[in-house]
């Protein structure tokens, strides 16, 4: 963080997670890895916060994770996995969960997973070259389709790398309706774009020109937010997306300065 001039992080557990076969495990798991993030930013006040991890799919579990990570250890909001186990968020399934965060306003981060129909597809890559993307991309087009964030409007949730490839085919989505109705009902392409407007976008491995083009094509310039991706993109990608940003000659200075702390500060107030 020094040497890369980032003041404050929000850390989260990424892809595996904490469940591994084991709902008690995973509940254990989970206490301790949200317990050491609230440890750091005791330890360093103002440089950390955190997403809390939750021992997901118990669902049970997962709400008293909510409970105690919220409300006991102050964490700033939940990471969410587009998948879980193959289910996908806009699943009916996670309602509970969702009815809660809502009920708090919570700010939720939603990132890639592994998908375990992926093997079938008999290809050599590992998943985080393009699989991750189509991964938040699922997630977020079953969310619209599923009405997730006209059901449950209090919570802010943030998209990885962008979006995934959302952006990219918004118009594709939004006018699905008009090609089976009969499928999706009479859904307006605003209501999908409007949708859309409401999702936070990062910039973890997307500091592009088309990137910004496509985040700022369906969403408003306070709804991107740096994102690093570290440290599983190491500390080299870092410094690249941090000089990619501030070399983008599709935005001016001030977007730069919001996409680097002013944006996040609206969904973290106590880091202004």
């Amino acid at each position: 963080m020094e040497r890369s001039g980032i003041a404050t992080a929000i850390t989260s557990i990424s892809a595996p997670g904490v469940h591994f076969g084991d709902d008690l495990a995973a509940q254990a798991l989970a206490r301790r890895c949200n317990e050491y993030a609230a440890e750091l930013g005791r330890d360093w006040p103002g440089r950390f916060g955190g997403f809390a991890v939750l021992p997901l799919p118990h669902i049970e579990y997962a709400l008293e994770e909510v409970r105690y990570a919220l409300d006991t250890l102050r964490l700033d909001g939940v990471l969410l996995f587009a998948n879980c186990q193959g289910r996908y968020l806009g699943d009916p399934y996670f309602d509970p969960l969702l009815e809660e965060l809502n009920r708090r306003e919570c700010v939720t981060f939603i990132h890639p997973a592994p998908h375990p129909g992926v093997a079938a597809l008999g290809t050599d890559l590992p998943q985080f070259v393009v699989e991750y993307v189509f991964d938040t991309t699922r997630a977020a087009t079953n969310m619209i389709y599923a009405e997730t964030l006209h059901r449950f409007p209090n919570i802010r949730f943030i998209l990885a790398h962008a979006g995934g490839t959302l952006p990219f085919i918004a118009w594709r989505i939004a006018h699905s309706p008009q090609i089976d109705p009969q499928r999706f009902g009479d859904v307006a392409p605003s209501s999908i774009f409007s949708q859309l407007r409401r999702f936070w976008y990062d910039t973890a491995l997307s500091p592009t020109t088309q990137s910004f083009a496509g985040m700022r094509g369906v969403t408003d310039d306070d709804h991107i937010l740096f994102g690093s991706d570290w440290p599983f993109a190491p500390e080299v990608l870092t410094h690249a997306t941090i000089a990619a940003i501030d070399g983008e000659a599709s935005i001016d200075g001030a977007l730069k300065g919001a996409i680097a702390r002013g944006n996040a500060e609206k969904l973290f107030p106590r880091f202004r």
